[in-house]
């Protein structure tokens, strides 16, 4: 047999979700492998968070209530209670103590009574290691936190301030002091810019994956696999997410014959900045020449490099950036291009109503108006979100006069279907983070709930993933006896992809456009299946993941015939797909 190596747990990704698996794992006494394609930190969906982390405080009820109200009423109320009822202690245990994130807060100068430090997230002796008790321990008694109080923000569909933030770049200041705790461990190794191209899996069991770095494959078994690969950013034009997010974990789980679910519940925010004139390209007409069809986003008409997403910023003197949901929070209006205010006419919550209904209304003043733009004139905004305003200042915006805004493709509510503890339907195989279908977020997500869905649901996959033994089976063949494929010929089908579901598979949909992008899907995910038999390459396999993972977000959009949350129908004939499913990626 060929190299391989074994770990007792394989993580493949390095966001929040895989870091929380990884130290959970490691908790129990597991040697784990966290294996990324990320280039730290940027190269990873939590490092871009920007609103904050929501907390349970002392409302639980009000907390699952907002969840359940903004999926339209689709989140699995189990789900939501896990994570409600897990939310104080996972972000106290791991953020506050473990790695000591200094959250914004503010002095208790006016004699109200709120969370300090030391109140609802203060140190609960029996979580962590004894060595983590001791160390958060000291941590809290030299900080002076009984002084200070969390600075809880309130986002939009949320009852109540609870959120807790650094400034608008919450991700990056949770992400990197994650990693660093995570390098110092002698029980994990952390290995950057690696893919994970299939996954190893003999009769309903997943036993590790092929890895490549630097060109070269290798299997690595592991007693349990867990996917935390993030979103699906490259399937659209312009996302919040980094580049390279290709829906690799969904695709790879799909094809070992893994349930997923809820694909269709592709979230859009609403307030992305969209670059200078030239940024975002003009979209060049219908993806697989048939007539063309009614613009089913903004991003039909206004349509971003996606090297130059709202998250990647590849020019920062000019590029897209997403603006944080908190600064509506705080008192932001939107207007159109009258300059009148318009949320108040389409949701009772105005500028704080789901995103899903603000997105669709921003396409919708966009097109009667010519543009939208967020009014920060009632705030303080370079005071209150320094970092939003050096974007802004990088570009030449001037907040006084409004920060132009578009919806960007920003988060997949649905994935790799999991239980509580993280497990998939196969055996060994766990999904945490984006990439999985907790149930929590059902048909739209409620701000600030993804980082704490990956914490809460990471650790205990990490903890429920650690004890088992690995088992070494023939891995696949991944041949590589063909030329290599022109360095244009990847591009150009990832740019075809984008213009099939930018066109038809964006904020609003109709019946007819999901059947043609099927049928475009599945003609290039054909092209691109015949390459892969005889070609190996990173691109060549995110290729294959992002056409597995657009046809399933089409095909679960054409099987459901109900306009909910994010899945927004436009056309009171809901036709079918005459075609037959493709085995390779059937929802089994």
């Amino acid at each position: 047999m060929a190299e391989y190596e074994q770990t007792d747990v394989l993580v493949v990704g390095s966001g929040i979700a895989g870091l929380a698996a990884a130290l959970g794992a490691a908790r129990e006494g597991s040697d784990v492998v966290v294996a990324t394609k990320a280039k730290r930190p940027e190269g990873a969906s939590s490092w871009w968070a920007q609103g904050g982390i929501a907390v349970t405080r002392d409302n639980p009820e009000g907390f699952a209530e907002d969840i359940i109200d903004t999926s339209d009423g689709t989140a699995d109320p189990d789900a939501v209670e896990v994570l409600v009822e897990n939310a104080n202690d996972a972000v106290r245990d791991v953020l506050v103590e473990t790695l000591d994130v200094e959250f914004d807060s503010r002095k208790d100068d006016r004699g109200e009574s709120s969370e300090r430090a030391s109140g609802v997230l203060a140190s609960d002796p029996a979580q962590g290691s004894e060595g983590e008790r001791s160390e958060s321990s000291d941590r809290a008694a030299s900080s002076g936190s009984d002084d200070k109080e969390f600075d809880f923000a309130r986002e939009a569909a949320h009852s109540e301030e609870r959120i807790l933030h650094v400034d608008a770049s919450t991700g990056k200041h949770v992400h990197v002091p994650f990693l660093n705790h995570l390098d110092a461990h002698e029980s994990i190794e952390i290995r950057d810019d690696t893919a994970a191209l299939e996954l190893i899996r003999h009769e309903g069991r997943v036993h590790g994956a092929l890895l490549q770095h630097d060109g070269d494959v290798e299997p690595v078994y592991a007693g349990a696999t867990v996917l935390a690969t993030g979103g699906v950013g490259d399937l659209f034009a312009c996302s919040t997410n980094p580049a390279n997010s290709t829906g690799d974990g969904i695709a790879m789980a799909a094809l070992a014959g893994a349930d997923v679910e809820d694909m269709e519940y592709v979230q859009f925010h609403p307030t992305v900045y969209p670059g200078r004139e030239g940024d975002w390209r003009e979209s060049s007409g219908p993806a697989s020449g048939e007539s063309e069809a009614r613009s089913a986003s903004i991003m039909s008409n206004h349509t971003a490099n996606h090297e130059g997403s709202a998250s990647g910023e590849d020019d920062p003197a000019t590029g897209p950036f997403l603006v944080s949901e908190a600064v509506r929070g705080e008192g932001a209006l939107l207007r159109n291009g009258a300059g009148e205010r318009f949320m108040p006419g389409y949701h009772p919550d105005a500028e704080l109503g789901p995103r899903d209904v603000v997105a669709r209304a921003v396409v919708t003043e966009i097109e009667a108006t010519e543009e939208v733009w967020l009014d920060v004139s009632t705030l303080d905004f370079t005071g209150e979100f320094p970092d939003l305003a050096a974007k802004c200042d990088a570009r030449g915006v001037d907040g006084a006069d409004g920060i132009p805004v578009a919806p960007a493709e920003h988060f997949l509510c649905g994935g790799v279907a999991v239980d509580d503890r993280g497990r998939a339907s196969l055996d060994r195989l766990y999904a945490v983070g984006e990439c999985a279908r907790t149930g929590v977020h059902g048909a739209n997500r409620l701000a600030s709930t993804s980082l704490l869905e990956g914490l809460v649901w990471g650790l205990r996959a990490g903890e429920d993933a650690a004890g088992h033994t690995p088992l070494v089976i023939e891995a696949p063949e991944l041949l590589d006896r063909d030329p290599d494929l022109p360095d244009a010929f990847v591009r150009d089908k990832f740019h075809r992809l984008r213009r099939v579901m930018d066109e038809y598979v964006g904020l609003e949909r109709d019946p007819e456009d999901l059947n043609r992008a099927q049928a475009a899907l599945r003609r290039l995910k054909g092209e691109v299946d015949a390459y892969v038999r005889t070609r190996t390459s990173r691109s060549l396999y995110e290729l294959r993941h992002a056409s597995v993972t657009a046809l399933l977000v089409t095909r679960h959009a054409l099987a459901n015939d109900e306009s909910l949350g994010t899945h927004h129908l436009v056309s009171e004939n809901q036709g079918r797909a005459e075609e037959e499913p493709d085995p390779a990626v059937e929802n089994r």
